[in-house]
C-alpha cells in the first residue's frame, strides 16, 4: 500500500471516529472497515464535481448503511464539499450538516437520505433505472453521449437482510442493470452480535440467482484487489455487480469484530488505543495531514474538468440535434414542456358513472402526449390501476427507451424504486398499487416525505367500496395513516374532472403525492358549473351552496362520498334543511390555506356533519367538538361494494338522519 494510500485511508478513519467520540453518539465501527474500499472507489473511480454536488452526469454514491454516517461526512470534506471541519466537529448535534444519518438535500453531496436498511440500496436501483432510460431516450449514437454515469454504493449485512434489498436485487437483475455497482461491506456483525445469529445463507450464491455479477475479496485492505473488482464489474455492463469485501467492524480498535463497534462511541482509551495502533497522532483531534490535504483537492479541478467536457458535449448536442437537446435540458431542470395542460381531459356530466381509477388512467394517457418525462407502472395491477400508458414501451432489458413500467409484485420496492428515480432527476415517476398496500411502502413513502422529492404513488381501490374481495383489500385506516406524514399530499378525488385538477396539481408540486381512486363508478361533476379546477388546489371548497344560500348545516367529504352529501343535500332540502356541500379533496392542501379562507369554507356557528368510507380519526378537527362524523371504524366485508357500503352507513339516507339528529330536529 503506498504510503499516501494509508495517509488517506487512515484521516478518513479517524475523522469519522472523532466526529462520533465528540458527539458520544454514533457508529465508528463501520468506517474503520469500510473506509479503504470507499477510498478506492472515490479516489480511483468516482466522477464528480465538489463544487457543483447537483451536476447531471455525475455518477451518485449511496452509503445504505447510512448508520455510518460520519465515512460519508469525511469524504465529503475531504474531497471538497462544502461541508466545514467544524460541521464534522458538530456531528449529531442541533442544527448541524452532519445529522445521525445522511439526509437529502440537508449536507451537500448525499444523494439520499439512508438509515431504515434497504432503502438507499433500493434508491440505487431507480437511480440507475432514470440513468438507462435517460441515455437510451437522448444519446445520440456515435456522438458524446450526455447521460453516461454509474451508481456506486456501500451496503451493509443489515441491509442485505431487510426484505426490500431481496425485491429490489430481483428487479435490477432481471432489468440487466449495468450501471449499477454496490460494495457489500461484509463484517459479519450486526447489533445482536455475529451475524451467523440469524443469517446464515449464501448471499452471493443468492445475488447470482437474480443475475447480478457477483465476485469476492477476503481482504477489506487489499486495494488492488477492490480495485480490480470495480474495473470488473464496470466490463460486465449487462448485468448489476455485487462486490463482497470481507471486513472487520472497528478495524484496529478494541473492539474490533464485536457488535461493541456497531453503535456505540469508542472511549477516550478505545480511541487512544486504535490511533497507536494504526500509527496515528493522539493529538490534534480530526487530523489532516498536510499531504492528505492537497492529495484529495485533486478530485475539485477533476471534477470541474468532468463537468466542462460535459457541458462541451451538450453545447454540441444543441447544435447538431436543438430540438431534442432541448427535451433534455428541460428533463435536467425538471420544466414541464410549454403547453402541458392543453390535453388534459374535461368529463361530460351526465355520462355514464365513471371511476376515478379509470379517470386517472385517462389523465396519464394525455399527459404522456405532452410530458415525456413521466414513467411509471404498477406492481402487478397494471389492469386494475389502469396506469398503463398506451402506445408507449415497457422498460425493459431490451428497450430502455419504454416509459411503462412493470414492477412485479414488489410494492416495498417499487416505491423505494420510484424515490431513487425521483432523487435522480431527468424523469417524472408514478407507482401505483392497491390503497390497502400502502402498508407495505410505508417507509419508503415516509423517506420521499422526509426528502421533499416529487414521487407520485397512485392508489386505487380505496375504500370498501371495491367490494368482494374483503376485508384483507379493503383499506379501513389507510387514509388516516398517510395523512399523518408529514409533507406528504394526500388527494381523494370526488369524480373524474377532480382526478385531473388532481393529476394537474401533482404534476407541477414538488414534493411527494399520494392519488386515493376508487374502483367503483361515481357521477360526473359539471366543470361549467362547479368550481373544480380552482376548488381543488384549495384542499377544500364548496362545491354546492344551500339552495337559500343560508346554510342550516355544512356536509363534509372526500372522494366517492362527495356524491352521497349531494344527494343527502337534496333530501334534507325536501325536509326544509338547507345543506352547503363541501368537498374536501386534500387535508393538506386546505391546512394550507389562510384562515379567512378556511371560515369561509367552515364558517363558525355552523353545525357540520363529515362522512368517509375509513376512519373517522382525525375528523374532529374539521366538524367541531359538536359536530358530527360518519366513517368506518371496524374492518370491512366481502360482499358487492354497494352492499357493503350500504350495510356501513355510506349513504345517503344514513347523512339525513344523523343530520336531523346533530341539528335537533
Amino acid at each position: 500500500m503506498k504510503s499516501i494510500d494509508k495517509l488517506c485511508i487512515n484521516a478518513i478513519r479517524f475523522l469519522s471516529v472523532d466526529q462520533v467520540e465528540a458527539a458520544k453518539s454514533g457508529h465508528p465501527g463501520l468506517p474503520l472497515g469500510a473506509a479503504p474500499m470507499a477510498f478506492v472507489l472515490w479516489d480511483r473511480f468516482l466522477r464528480h464535481n465538489p463544487a457543483n454536488p447537483t451536476w447531471f452526469d455525475r455518477d451518485r454514491f449511496i452509503l445504505s448503511a447510512g448508520h455510518g454516517s460520519a465515512l460519508i461526512y469525511s469524504l465529503l470534506h475531504l474531497y471538497g464539499y462544502d461541508l466545514p471541519l467544524d460541521e464534522l466537529r458538530n456531528f449529531r448535534q442541533w442544527g448541524s450538516k452532519t445529522p445521525g444519518h445522511p439526509e437529502y438535500g440537508h449536507t451537500p453531496g448525499v444523494e439520499c437520505t439512508t438509515g431504515p436498511l434497504g432503502q438507499g440500496f433500493t434508491n440505487g436501483v431507480g437511480m440507475a433505472i432514470a440513468e438507462a432510460h435517460l441515455a437510451a431516450t437522448f444519446n445520440d449514437p456515435g456522438e458524446a453521449p450526455v447521460v453516461d454515469h454509474y451508481t456506486y454504493g456501500i451496503c451493509s449485512d443489515g441491509d442485505l437482510m431487510e426484505g426490500i434489498a431481496s425485491e429490489a436485487a430481483s428487479l435490477a437483475g432481471h432489468l440487466k442493470l449495468g450501471k449499477l455497482i454496490y460494495l457489500y461491506d461484509d463484517n459479519h456483525i450486526s447489533i445482536d452480535g455475529d451475524t451467523k445469529l440469524a443469517f446464515t445463507e449464501d448471499v452471493p450464491k443468492r445475488f447470482e440467482s437474480y443475475g447480478w455479477h457477483v465476485q469476492g475479496i477476503d481482504d477489506g485492505n487489499d486495494l488492488q484487489a477492490i480495485e480490480a473488482a470495480i474495473k470488473k464489474a464496470q466490463s460486465a455492463s449487462d448485468r448489476p455487480s455485487l462486490i463482497r469485501v470481507r471486513t472487520h467492524i472497528g478495524y484496529g480498535s478494541p473492539k474490533q469484530d464485536t457488535a461493541a463497534a456497531h453503535g456505540a462511541a469508542l472511549g477516550p482509551e478505545g480511541v487512544l488505543e486504535t490511533k497507536k495502533k494504526l500509527g496515528w497522532p493522539a493529538e490534534p483531534t480530526f487530523h489532516i495531514p498536510e499531504e492528505v490535504a492537497a492529495y484529495c483537492s485533486r478530485a475539485a479541478d477533476a471534477g470541474g474538468a468532468f463537468e466542462a467536457t460535459w457541458k462541451d458535449d451538450v453545447a454540441a448536442y444543441r447544435e447538431r440535434s436543438p430540438e431534442k437537446a432541448k427535451r433534455f435540458e428541460d428533463a435536467v431542470a425538471g420544466r414541464l414542456p410549454d403547453g402541458w395542460e392543453k390535453g388534459l381531459p374535461v368529463f361530460a356530466a351526465g355520462e355514464k358513472p365513471m371511476a376515478t381509477r379509470a379517470a386517472s388512467g385517462k389523465v396519464i394517457n394525455s399527459l404522456i402526449k405532452y410530458v415525456p418525462t413521466l414513467i411509471g407502472g404498477s406492481a402487478d395491477l397494471t389492469e386494475s390501476n389502469l396506469t398503463h400508458q398506451h402506445d408507449k414501451d415497457v422498460f425493459n432489458a431490451e428497450t430502455r427507451s419504454g416509459t411503462n413500467f412493470h414492477f412485479g409484485v414488489r410494492e416495498h420496492a417499487m416505491g423505494a424504486a420510484v424515490n431513487g428515480m425521483a432523487l435522480h432527476g431527468g424523469v417524472r415517476p408514478y407507482g401505483a398499487t392497491f390503497l390497502i398496500f400502502s402498508d407495505y411502502m410505508r417507509a419508503s413513502i415516509r423517506l420521499s416525505a422526509l426528502m421533499n422529492i416529487p414521487s407520485i404513488f397512485v392508489f386505487t381501490h380505496d375504500s370498501v367500496g371495491l367490494g368482494e374481495d374483503g376485508p384483507t383489500h379493503q383499506p379501513i385506516e389507510h387514509l388516516m395513516s398517510l395523512r399523518l406524514i408529514p409533507n406528504l399530499t394526500v388527494i381523494r378525488p370526488a369524480d373524474p374532472n377532480e382526478t385531473v385538477a388532481a393529476w394537474r396539481w401533482a404534476i407541477q408540486h414538488d414534493g411527494p403525492v399520494a392519488l386515493a381512486l376508487t374502483r367503483q363508478g361515481l357521477p360526473t361533476l359539471d366543470v361549467g358549473r362547479y368550481p373544480i379546477a380552482k376548488g381543488l388546489p384549495r384542499g377544500a371548497y364548496t362545491l354546492a351552496e344551500a339552495p337559500s344560500g343560508r346554510p342550516d348545516v355544512v356536509l363534509i367529504a372526500t372522494g366517492s362520498e362527495v356524491s352521497t352529501i349531494m344527494e343527502a343535500q337534496e333530501a334534507l332540502e325536501k325536509k326544509g334543511v338547507q345543506a352547503r356541500v363541501v368537498s374536501m379533496p386534500s387535508w393538506e392542501l386546505f391546512d394550507a390555506q389562510p384562515d379567512s379562507y378556511r371560515r369561509e369554507v367552515l364558517p363558525g356557528g355552523i353545525p357540520r356533519l363529515a362522512i368517509e368510507a375509513g376512519s373517522s380519526r382525525g375528523w374532529r378537527d374539521y366538524v367541531g367538538e359538536k359536530g358530527d362524523i360518519i366513517g368506518i371504524d371496524r374492518f370491512g366485508a366481502s360482499a358487492p361494494g354497494g352492499t357493503v357500503l350500504k350495510n356501513l352507513g355510506i349513504r345517503a339516507d344514513h347523512v339525513v338522519d344523523r343530520t336531523m339528529t346533530l341539528l335537533g330536529r
